[in-house]
């Protein structure tokens, strides 16, 4: 039970926060609230990894978070959107890469690796998140490439959420993949 919840509870009786007591009723209540507040903690697996989205498709191998997967769409590598971004900024595509990288905060970016090629993985609106355990599987994904300004403090953030100074976090103008869809294996 939540530390909250303990604070409230003076032997099976609840205490109200000016100090009286309350019981019967009320005491349900603060038991159910307890409950919710429980079963509103990230799921975090008993190997600490957290999964703060549930995947749109499964397979016996894979699973499939945001979106469906649209396996139409272009494939590209990460040596041409780094050479050649303004050929991709905007349009959809896919690429398959892997993950060397995820935010271990919620798992809400990564940093995709193809030799030697790094470049940061958002997800479309903020709406979706990946297991923290994803880190070096390889991985298809759908999304676009945009370009943005990443201030110091962005980069600062994005590093420590990823206990990590990797190189694909400088200020400046950065290009971004912004994924609408992440196909990640069950297993590397």
């Amino acid at each position: 039970m939540p530390d909250v919840v303990k604070d409230h509870i003076v032997n099976g009786n609840c205490q109200s926060p000016n100090g009286g007591v309350v019981t019967g009723e009320i005491t349900v209540k603060y038991y159910a609230v307890a409950l919710l507040i429980g079963l509103s903690s990230p799921a975090v697996n008993a190997d600490n990894t957290i999964r703060l989205s549930e995947p749109v498709a499964k397979t016996e191998h894979t699973e499939t978070f945001g979106s469906a997967l649209d396996m139409r769409l272009p494939q590209v590598s990460l040596a041409a959107l780094k050479a050649q971004p303004q050929d991709y900024l905007e349009a959809p595509f896919q690429v398959t890469t892997r993950i060397a990288k995820v935010c271990q905060k919620k798992g809400c970016f990564f940093i995709a690796q193809q030799d030697d090629v790094t470049i940061r993985v958002s997800f479309k609106d903020y709406g979706f998140f990946i297991p923290t355990d994803s880190g070096g599987k390889e991985v298809t994904l759908a999304g676009t490439l945009i370009k943005k300004t990443m201030s110091a403090e962005q980069a600062a953030h994005f590093r420590a959420d990823l206990n990590d100074g990797n190189p694909a976090l400088v200020p400046g103008e950065v290009y971004e993949i912004v994924a609408q869809s992440v196909r990640i294996p069950l297993r590397s």
